[in-house]
């Protein structure tokens, strides 16, 4: 009967009445669109349309009777109002237990509970689903905790006739919540999800509802042309077409008229023939598959795109009353048309099948096995087994090299998938369809070839995985899905040996992108700790912490360390510059340098970051960017912040002590705000440093006499001006003998032979004696010794 590996059939002997269901599945007697089969297999109802109206159900019983003399309580109805349809609302609690919806065309629900200890079918329930007495059901689906119906509302007796137009915009989509209790089902209140709308069939896929024109007459209106889907959970309404692989429009399921919804499609929709849906099927977890009078078998994704999948022969376009049937079983979708069942790849919509049926049928999904294609014909259940559909992909990969090659040969003889495999030409594609095989099929590891492509296949699947994941997920799972990706992304260029400039600006449009967490993937490529005490490491090995002399990755870096965490950037820089071993970068421009840059060209208000940039010029260690940071220092008056950086730093070399050191006594020389630290400015003095040198600098940097308002002179050369007093007083900013002295004391003990013209200064009292009677002016005789 099949031919795809083995089969196995399901008599109906095993259900209730297996007879009278013989002769009802009959095509003389019903048609096979009017059977429904319970999600675990074990119901089939079948629905009476002509000439008797109602529904008879066979059940599959696990246990035999209780009792020989228990009967059984089958479902059957005899009734006169159409039935719509057949809704599960309760079928993964317990296999032992089945509630069902029968909908009416009226409105009418009959709630059913299926019991096999209690044999058979009880009637929980007969509830109003519309609100309107006058309304009539013309499809219906169950969403989740929802029953959601298309139901037609006729023009009051006293409302005007409406054009023809008009008169198919008639119908409204409505919804009822429900729970499932022990004995009864609950229904809450009607909502309208639209209205003003043209006949829709709803089916439900996951939790979104596929609202699809009415599919047995011919389109002829524009608004026949889109069809919608919406989701009640997060409120929207997606509008697209058969002949577009992309939405319409997506809007807020908010504005419920479906008038004002589409009204701005209708005119771009008017000059398009898109294909008619001739069949379709819920993939449940929220797409759908259609069947388009073009051939093409589509998937439309939950997100609105439309795939083609797969293309029908010429010869097989199927017509309005060809009987087809199509469901999908994860990664395999199985097409009935007519009598001729395709199976095929989703993934790469290759055909891997092709059987040829003896009868009709009609294509069902069974939850015990949603990989397994099931169908039901007029004789019983069958089942579609052993379907390799990895040892089929491998035949693709020969018959794609075939094609490469053909293309390429300078001979005219016809390569075959034979000749490949017999001839012992072309080795690559006869590896590569094992390497394929093998990893897909078992799993299985191969050293040496095997294990230098594992990372490239591992890559390929896991990108499947992430499309999978972000057409399924929701916007949690989808900000998720982002983060490890840029994660990931980050890592593998930053661990690259070499960037190009593509693979720059890939990473530079990362960062911009997704600022945060590119950061947070840099944290983590980089290993950075910060113990919160001003250090930071790294535990990445050197080779990521590198820096490329002709990209600018450090830079890049440094603007996302300022962004996030501005403090940590001299800490970061110092870093880099230890994997580095203090080499210079891009142009032979110090890392520092180049932090400097970024700094100032993120925030140009100096003021702002001079602390940043003060931290930066230290961490460097380079001498002219020390003494640049201690001029900045004593530019802001940061008096004690500028001894730490001195007693630091002069600790590094001679040549840097002498020029600190320098620059410190000058300061001296000028104002008294370093006093409070000459103990310990005296104490950096360098060995090689002589009082005449300390003098020199001194005299030499003494301020003018007109910058200040005690024209003093500490050389004692007298002036035209009336005599000052010899010492200052507590309030001038002049440097004094006594300041100076311990500085002289120690620097004279260092000398080997100290000299003895220094005597008198060195023991004459720390503070000035009275001041003598004023005299005359007269030219003061400068002592031997001074310059």
């Amino acid at each position: 009967y099949m031919r795809a590996g083995s089969k196995k059939s399901i008599n109906f002997r095993d259900y209730t009445g297996s007879q009278e269901l013989t002769e009802l599945i009959n095509p003389n007697n019903s048609k096979l669109s009017n059977v429904r089969l319970s999600p675990d297999g074990r119901h089939i109802h079948v629905i009476l349309r002509k000439p008797q109206v109602g529904l008879v159900t066979f059940d599959k019983y696990e246990r035999p009777p209780l009792a020989q003399n228990q009967e059984k309580q089958d479902l059957w109805l005899t009734r006169t109002v159409p039935i719509v349809d057949v809704l599960y609302l309760d079928h993964h609690n317990s296999k032992d237990t089945a509630v069902v919806a029968v909908v009416y065309e009226n409105g009418k629900a009959e709630f059913w509970k299926f019991r096999e200890f209690k044999s058979g079918w009880h009637l929980l329930q007969t509830s109003d689903l519309c609100n309107s007495p006058r309304a009539r059901v013309v499809s219906v689906c169950v969403c989740s905790n929802l029953i959601i119906w298309c139901e037609e509302r006729p023009p009051s007796e006293s409302s005007p006739a409406l054009s023809s137009a008009r008169n198919k915009l008639r119908y409204c989509v409505c919804r009822r919540d429900f729970d499932v209790e022990d004995g009864a089902v609950s229904l809450r209140g009607v909502k309208i999800a639209l209205h003003n709308n043209p006949k829709f069939t709803v089916t439900s896929s996951g939790e979104y509802v596929h609202l699809l024109p009415d599919l047995k007459v011919k389109p002829l209106l524009s608004i026949s042309k889109f069809f919608l889907t919406w989701s009640p959970h997060l409120d929207s309404f997606t509008v697209s077409t058969t002949c577009k692989n992309i939405p319409l429009k997506k809007l807020s399921a908010k504005e419920s008229d479906f008038k004002k919804l589409v009204t701005d499609c209708l005119g771009y929709l008017s000059a398009l023939e898109p294909p008619e849906i001739y069949n379709f099927s819920p993939t449940a977890c929220g797409g759908l598959l259609l069947l388009l009078s073009t051939g093409w078998l589509c998937l439309l994704q939950k997100d609105g795109m439309l795939r083609k999948v797969y293309k029908l022969a010429d010869n097989c376009l199927v017509q309005h009353d060809t009987h087809t049937s199509l469901c999908i079983y994860q990664d395999i979708v199985a097409l009935l048309i007519g009598q001729n069942l395709y199976l095929i790849d989703l993934n790469c919509g290759r055909e891997l099948e092709k059987i040829v049926l003896k009868r009709e049928g009609s294509l069902y999904a069974n939850q015990a096995e949603r990989r397994t294609p099931h169908l039901l014909s007029e004789t019983g259940l069958f089942v579609v087994e052993a379907i390799h559909p990895g040892a089929l992909l491998v035949e693709a990969v020969f018959e794609e090299a075939c094609k490469y090659y053909q293309q390429r040969s300078l001979s005219s003889a016809q390569l075959t998938v034979d000749i490949l495999k017999k001839g012992g030409r072309f080795q690559a594609p006869i590896s590569l369809a094992s390497i394929l095989r093998n990893y897909l099929n078992t799993g299985w590891r191969q050293k040496g070839l095997m294990g230098s492509l594992e990372a490239e296949l591992k890559a390929l699947v896991s990108l499947e995985e992430l499309k999978g994941s972000l057409v399924r997920g929701g916007v949690k799972e989808v900000e998720a899905v982002c983060e490890s990706l840029v994660e990931k992304e980050v890592l593998r260029l930053l661990s690259s040996s070499e960037l190009d400039k593509e693979a720059l600006l890939y990473l530079n449009s990362i960062f911009s992108i997704f600022p945060c967490q590119a950061w947070r993937a840099a944290q983590a490529a980089l290993q950075l700790h910060y113990n919160g005490e001003g250090c930071l490491s790294s535990r990445a090995p050197p080779d990521v912490l590198k820096d490329d002399p002709a990209l600018p990755v450090f830079e890049l870096l440094c603007r996302s360390v300022f962004h996030f965490q501005p403090s940590w950037l001299p800490r970061f820089l110092e870093l880099t510059q230890q994997q580095q071993g203090g080499e210079g970068g891009e142009n032979n421009v110090p890392l520092y340098k180049r932090a400097l840059c970024i700094l100032s060209s993120l925030n140009p208000d100096r003021d702002q970051h001079q602390d940043l940039e003060v931290e930066l010029l230290l961490v460097s260690g380079r001498p002219n960017a020390i003494l640049q940071a201690l001029r900045i220092l004593m530019g802001r008056q940061q008096w004690e912040r500028v001894t730490q950086v001195a007693q630091k730093f002069c600790k590094q070399s001679p040549l840097l002590n002498k020029e600190i050191f320098t620059i410190l006594l000058c300061e001296v020389a000028h104002h008294r705000d370093l006093d409070p630290y000459l103990d310990l400015l005296w104490t950096l003095c360098p060995e090689d440093f002589t009082v005449i040198t300390i003098l020199s600098l001194v005299l030499k940097n003494l301020p003018s006499p007109s910058a200040s308002s005690h024209s003093t002179s500490f050389s004692m050369s007298g002036t035209n001006s009336p005599s000052p007093a010899p010492f200052a007083d507590s309030h001038s900013s002049q440097l004094t003998i006594g300041l100076l002295k311990p500085l002289l004391r120690k620097v004279l003990q260092r000398e080997t032979k100290p000299s003895q013209r220094y005597v008198d200064i060195l023991q004459s009292p720390s503070f000035p004696p009275a001041a003598p009677p004023r005299q005359p002016t007269v030219q003061a005789r400068i002592p031997p010794g001074f310059p």
